[in-house]
């Protein structure tokens, strides 16, 4: 096994993980969840700027 074959299965390898992570986070099961974190900085409007959330 030369340094090209493992350059190559290295960037294969690479791939298969950025495409995991992509369907991961665009999974349609995963959508309320994604959307409940993201409405997180919105849930602290009432507070004082001095109060710290728990």
């Amino acid at each position: 096994m030369d340094i090209n074959t493992l350059r190559i299965l290295a960037t294969l390898l690479s791939f298969a993980t950025f495409a995991g992570i992509a369907f991961w986070a665009y999974a349609r099961a995963n959508r309320g969840r994604f959307d409940e974190a993201a409405a997180l900085p919105f849930q602290f409007d009432e507070m004082n700027d001095n109060e710290v959330p728990r």
